[in-house]
């Protein structure tokens, strides 16, 4: 049988605690899987203008719900969520974009610092609660994941640029086209013939487009059950 050529890409926005599960989750099965991954930050915000969507914490009982299912994720997902005091603030009045416009940048310059970067942003937001909006956060968050002083200085000078401005909006107007409404989104494309699937819960789904064993999120603890 010839081999399949099977490549995943994740796009996803970092104020998103559904993104940072399945971030956790596809880069835990990159290897096992032998796929070939591409992060794709975009901006989420953006998307839901576009789409003339609603977030759903805007709905009082989605928010109540989605509280308890995200911690529920968490565990579920073994990803040290925790909710922020005030998730609406870090969701719609603090936003994303200065932290997506970083990782754009990043992807730009240093892909292979893209997925490190990411978590700690995520730990920032989504564990420690801590800004995530300001220049002086997010080089802390860079600094964190390993980025020297003089890479971080250069990224958060690149924000303003054109060319990154640019990048994010070709990303973000990428997931535009697929028909997308939200975050996270997995594209798979296998042997060309690509298909999506959208949330943190569609990995056995996602698996059988790639023919590939689902072997619950932390594949590694589950194998030696």
């Amino acid at each position: 049988m010839m081999a399949l050529k099977k490549s995943v890409e994740l796009f996803y926005d970092v104020v998103s605690p559904y993104s940072w599960f399945a971030f956790e989750v596809i880069t835990r099965y990159q290897h096992k899987w032998d796929i070939n991954l591409k992060l794709k930050p975009f901006f989420l915000s953006g998307v839901m203008q576009s789409t003339e969507s609603k977030y759903p914490a805007m709905v009082p009982r989605k928010l109540t719900y989605l509280k308890a299912d995200v911690m529920r994720c968490a565990r579920y997902f073994d990803v040290p969520v925790k909710l922020p005091k005030n998730p609406t603030e870090l969701l719609f009045e603090k936003g994303s974009l200065k932290a997506q416009r970083f990782l754009t940048a990043l992807d730009m310059e240093c892909p292979e610092k893209v997925e490190p970067v990411s978590r700690e942003f995520w730990m920032r937001a989504w564990s420690r609660d801590e800004d995530l909006s300001h220049d002086s956060s997010i080089g802390e968050a860079a600094s964190q994941a390993g980025l020297s002083h003089q890479d971080i200085k250069y990224t958060l000078a690149r924000l303003k640029d054109q060319d990154v401005k640019d990048r994010l909006r070709k990303t973000t107007s990428e997931a535009l086209e697929l028909g997308v409404f939200g975050s996270p989104i997995i594209v798979a494309d296998v042997n060309g013939k690509k298909e999506w699937v959208f949330g943190s819960d569609r990995f056995p789904i996602l698996a059988q487009i790639l023919w590939e064993k689902w072997e619950g999120p932390c594949p590694d603890i589950s194998n030696k059950l």
